[in-house]
């Protein structure tokens, strides 16, 4: 790191967590976050209007906290990026309007950007940092998150996204939530799903993988769906019940991500295998689940393909991704935003910037 890289801020808005990253070059300097995931766990799911009340109330303190973590002011800065979309609507204009009031009053550079190529970008900090440094080649990011589930083939992280496929109805995050709920287990689902499931066996129940039959495949091989094993998993424990048998909570949990997971990895393979990538980067809050870790080296390894799972802190949302892939931007020479930069609250992965 020397003191002629960039020095990138990072505003991040877009669902429950605001976030303020800085970044020096690929070197993470501070990564502050605050979470409104609490007031959220009674409705089971995030409010879009709660969230952005503690996007508005968070702001200015994780800010300072920030600044004062890297040792810097707004002043040294040289350019601020923030998430623009896609994400809730509410919550990305707190975001926005944040940025364009600290680059307009420190006379600083916006650049308002995807928050799926963040996740992306996150994983080319440096290892010390968290990540596995710069990429060199190109690669398949395989994303899941409450919100989404995509493969993308990645030619350059400041901007070249190639959509391959997305879930089509429920995300991976987002069917780990509502099998938590059935268990009775708290939100958000996936850490306590994970686990359990370290008590079951993935091999218990046979649920359904979708989107992998043969006729499928045809149509949807790179594509996701989740909804089938989230109804699925209801019916067995609402069968179980009703025999008044005790529902085996870890086999249950086990078994429903062994499916989430043999999905996610077997076409993320296949993704790669395909393009002939050699490297598969996993991002979002769901890249933190230790069986789809576990699964995906395992798959990987045989084809000579190299894993790139950020740290589990930076596989959530979180300003240091937005700072990652806004350094990338200004290294690549990419043009500012207008500070009349609007959001995009279903903003597609192949528009990196607004």
């Amino acid at each position: 790191m020397t003191s002629d890289e960039p020095l990138i801020l990072g505003i991040e808005t877009s669902c429950d967590e605001t976030g303020i990253g800085i970044v020096r070059g690929n070197v993470l300097l501070a990564d502050a976050v605050a979470s409104s995931v609490d007031a959220h766990a009674r409705y089971g799911g995030v409010v879009p209007e709660v969230a952005s009340r503690a996007h508005l109330e968070a702001m200015v303190p994780t800010m300072s906290r920030a600044l004062d973590t890297a040792g810097v002011t707004l002043a040294d800065i040289d350019a601020i990026a923030v998430t623009a979309g896609p994400g809730l609507a509410g919550a990305l204009l707190v975001g926005v309007a944040a940025a364009k009031g600290y680059a307009l009053a420190a006379e600083k550079p916006i650049y308002g950007v995807n928050h799926l190529a963040a996740h992306v970008a996150v994983d080319t900090l440096a290892a010390e940092s968290g990540g596995h440094g710069l990429l060199t080649e190109p690669a398949i990011a395989l994303l899941v998150s409450g919100g989404h589930s995509s493969l993308l083939y990645v030619d350059d992280v400041a901007g070249s996204y190639e959509p391959l496929g997305a879930t089509i109805d429920d995300a991976a995050g987002e069917a780990y939530d509502k099998v938590a709920r059935l268990l009775d287990m708290p939100f958000p689902g996936g850490p306590p799903i994970d686990r359990a499931a370290q008590g079951g066996s993935g091999d218990a129940i046979a649920f359904p993988r979708g989107l992998t039959s043969p006729k499928d495949l045809a149509a949807h091989r790179f594509d996701f769906s989740f909804s089938g094993l989230k109804t699925a998993v209801a019916r067995w424990v609402e069968a179980r019940e009703r025999s008044g048998d005790p529902v085996p909570v870890a086999d249950v949990a086990a078994s429903f991500q062994e499916a989430v997971c043999d999905v996610l990895t077997r076409k993320a393979v296949d993704a790669c295998r395909t393009r002939g990538v050699r490297t598969l980067i996993i991002g979002g809050g769901v890249a933190a689940n230790s069986r789809l870790r576990a699964l995906a080296v395992e798959r990987c390894a045989p084809h000579g393909i190299e894993v790139r799972v950020p740290r589990p802190g930076l596989c959530t949302d979180n300003g240091a991704m937005v700072a990652a892939l806004g350094a990338r931007l200004v290294v690549a020479g990419v043009a500012p935003s207008a500070l009349t930069l609007p959001t995009d609250s279903a903003l597609p992965v192949t528009t990196v910037t607004v």
